[in-house]
């Protein structure tokens, strides 16, 4: 990993970091090969061209970038977690009701699968 990626989780807020960690891990695990970078002062997965953003931010995480329509409908499942276009804000809360698979398919969807 990055020096810099090191760097920013380690500066992660102990309050967030138990989910930054998680959310963290699952996209590692469900995209295999992916790339962790800095990008835009955030840790970035990269996958060709694709990339997904994780951020630790006062309220919680967030996971920003995915191409519109690739969230294994994420959105459309959680839309008071939509902070924006292509923004999802997560609270300790919100997550703890939400499956790691469904994690894990979001991320899959954003950086892997090929459209069907």
């Amino acid at each position: 990993m990055e020096e810099r990626v090191r760097a920013y989780i380690d500066a992660v807020d102990a309050e967030n970091r138990p989910l930054f960690d998680r959310l963290h891990t699952l996209i590692l695990d469900a995209c295999p090969g992916v790339h962790v970078t800095l990008s835009y002062q955030m840790p970035t997965f990269v996958r060709g061209n694709r990339k997904l953003f994780l951020a630790a931010w006062r309220h919680g995480v967030s996971i920003y970038g995915w191409p519109l329509g690739r969230d294994a409908g994420f959105v459309e499942r959680h839309p008071d977690l939509a902070a924006g276009v292509r923004t999802i804000r997560l609270r300790p809360e919100d997550a703890a009701a939400i499956p790691d698979e469904e994690f894990s398919a979001f991320a899959r969807a954003a950086l892997i699968d090929d459209p069907t």
